[in-house]
């Protein structure tokens, strides 16, 4: 066997030598097959697989790795698709990427395929947040669209999301559609490049302004801005594209007093002074943090490097920084926005909001009251955004998230948005100052106090190889045939299986039919509220367990004693489930 990966490696590894690759390639090859077979070996053994999404992988030379012929083989698989799904029409394309090495390169080679297959193409021209080239496809009118990115990966990983012309990444059928294309595209002499550069349009500042007018349109306190204007607000990009778009939009609400991370608003898709760019993670946001202690910030905010991702960090009651979870954030804005909406005469009944199965259940109760329907859709934000596209026409969108800290304000984008969750957090800030004298984190702690104290905790298990993923899919099928009977002494009352596309009352034995797309994920509900959520990745060996407890907040006061009591049934809960 370990012959046969051998002169599988070695004979497509032969093929790029000979093919019509560029020299720094080749000798990149050569080096590899004289120095290095391990590295040979993981950047030939297999295909970079184009998924549901698109690609992501580390850079490098080699069939598994990102880099232009990879890339190419994917965007012409895409472009044939596109030809096929709208014969006749002249195919409108618009392009981003974010502050990665080698993003622009491979932004470029998009557009120079693209516009050699005879499409119109938009392409950025720097590095823009991901959420603007989804309003991009919008605005222009596009098919579809591509941005390069790796979200927060580390720093060797590039990516490419693909889009559609509702400005949504790409889902059923579309998604297994253009994974068949992409299939066909065996040989890089199949993609067109080098022809009809006239066609492709940079898109400037100018369209920005268009972009940050959208996001404004968002508002919906500027008289407490007005009178806050001046709120300390500290910021980092993280070297990312937010940089160029999240400070002038806090402008544009307004805010007057917004101080950036200098050494972190440096473009650098090394990203240096970081170990990942992930501001899901307090030490990614320790230089945010360190400055708004020293400014005495009423707000740290932090996006990640293609801007779709928001962290926020808010002080306590001992002026200590509390950074925010994903479900925290969430509902924060959500519970902003109701609220606002509420109060400004907008709810008729016909509005709704979106969150992810594995996301904090805080914001269907806070739905609930507001009489603002809330769904329940399969991770990802492409779900959230086929919700919208489902209801459009029928029902207005406010608000919706995950908790992988992404948010969506408003449908005229549709991905999840750290530009526009950035300026509303803040606007937030300011208007709970200016109408009850409160800092945003006492407001937070109020909503506990009114809605539940909604408490989240993640474990996620991996295992390496192909023996790892083998055991995770063993985990779920034990899972499915002995499920927990009960959750830190609370017994389970209903089974949600994803996969199987049905609830069971575990108390009758009734089963109901959920609508969704199949998916393999299980959820157990306890008595108590407790949710427990399991969701194997779907490309890596590693499942995520997601856990979410409950208890009623009698008062503020009481809110340190009860978070210690539920971080402490989270921790019972790994036990009982052997994840400790």
């Amino acid at each position: 066997m370990a012959n046969e990966l051998e002169q599988l490696v070695l004979s497509k590894a032969q093929k790029w030598l000979d093919g019509d690759y560029d020299e720094a390639t080749k000798k990149q090859v050569r080096y590899l097959m004289d120095h290095d077979r391990k590295e040979l070996t993981e950047s030939f053994y297999k295909d970079l697989e184009f998924g549901t999404g698109g690609l992501r992988g580390i850079m490098g030379v080699g069939t598994n790795r990102m880099n232009v012929y990879t890339v190419g083989m994917a965007t012409q698989g895409l472009a044939n698709y596109l030809k096929k799904n709208f014969a006749g029409e002249r195919i409108r394309v618009a392009i981003g990427h974010d502050s990665r090495n080698n993003s622009r390169m491979f932004a470029e080679r998009v557009a120079d395929i693209f516009a050699s297959n005879g499409f119109t193409v938009f392409l950025f021209d720097k590095l823009r947040p991901t959420p603007e080239l989804s309003f991009a496809i919008r605005e222009l009118k596009c098919h579809s669209g591509v941005v390069v990115t790796a979200s927060h990966n580390p720093k060797e990983y590039n990516g490419y999301k693909a889009y559609w012309t509702d400005g949504s990444q790409v889902t059923a059928p579309h998604d297994r559609n253009i994974i068949a294309e992409v299939e066909k595209i065996t040989s890089i002499d199949q993609i067109l490049t080098g022809a009809n550069p006239g066609n492709i349009t940079l898109l400037g500042e100018e369209f920005d302004e268009i972009y940050l007018n959208k996001v404004h349109t968002l508002s919906l306190s500027p008289e407490s801005v007005g009178k806050f204007h001046d709120m300390k607000i500290a910021y980092t990009p993280l070297h990312g594209a937010g940089v160029r778009l999240v400070p002038a939009s806090l402008r544009k609400w307004g805010f007057t007093n917004v101080s950036l991370v200098e050494e972190q608003a440096v473009i650098d898709g090394n990203f240096p002074t970081v170990e990942s760019p992930n501001p899901e993670e307090r030490k990614t946001m320790a230089k945010a943090i360190e400055l708004g202690s020293r400014l005495g910030a009423d707000l740290v905010l932090a996006t990640d490097p293609d801007s779709d991702r928001i962290g926020v960090a808010l002080r306590n009651a001992k002026g200590e920084y509390v950074l925010l979870n994903g479900n925290q954030t969430l509902s924060l804005i959500m519970a902003y926005q109701l609220t606002r909406w509420s109060e400004l005469g907008r709810l008729d009944g016909k509005e709704f909001v979106v969150k992810t199965i594995v996301t904090s259940q805080m914001p269907n109760v806070m739905a609930a009251h507001f009489g603002v329907k809330c769904y329940d859709c399969l991770t990802g934000f492409k779900y959230i955004a086929r919700i919208i596209r489902n209801n459009e026409g029928k029902a207005t969108y406010i608000g919706g998230g995950e908790e992988s800290f992404g948010y969506l304000a408003g449908d005229f984008v549709r991905d999840k948005d750290a530009v526009s969750a950035c300026s509303l957090v803040a606007e937030a800030a300011a208007w709970t100052r200016d109408t009850m004298g409160l800092t945003l984190y006492e407001w937070l702690q109020k909503l506990y106090v009114e809605f539940g104290f909604f408490r989240e905790g993640l474990v996620s298990v991996v295992r390496k190889g192909m023996e790892g993923a083998a055991e995770i899919q063993r985990m779920m099928v034990d899972y499915r045939a002995d499920p927990p009977r009960e959750i830190a002494g609370s017994p389970v009352v209903k089974i949600n299986d994803f996969k199987l596309l049905e609830s069971t009352d575990v108390r009758t034995g009734a089963k109901t039919p959920i609508e969704e797309e199949a998916s393999n994920v299980l959820q157990w509900f306890a008595a108590d509220g407790t949710v427990v959520s399991v969701r194997p990745s779907g490309t890596e060996p590693k499942i995520k367990f997601y856990f979410g407890v409950r208890a009623e907040l009698e008062s503020v006061a009481d809110f340190d004693r009860v978070e210690v009591g539920l971080d402490a049934k989270i921790e019972t809960i790994k036990k009982e489930l052997k994840l400790v």
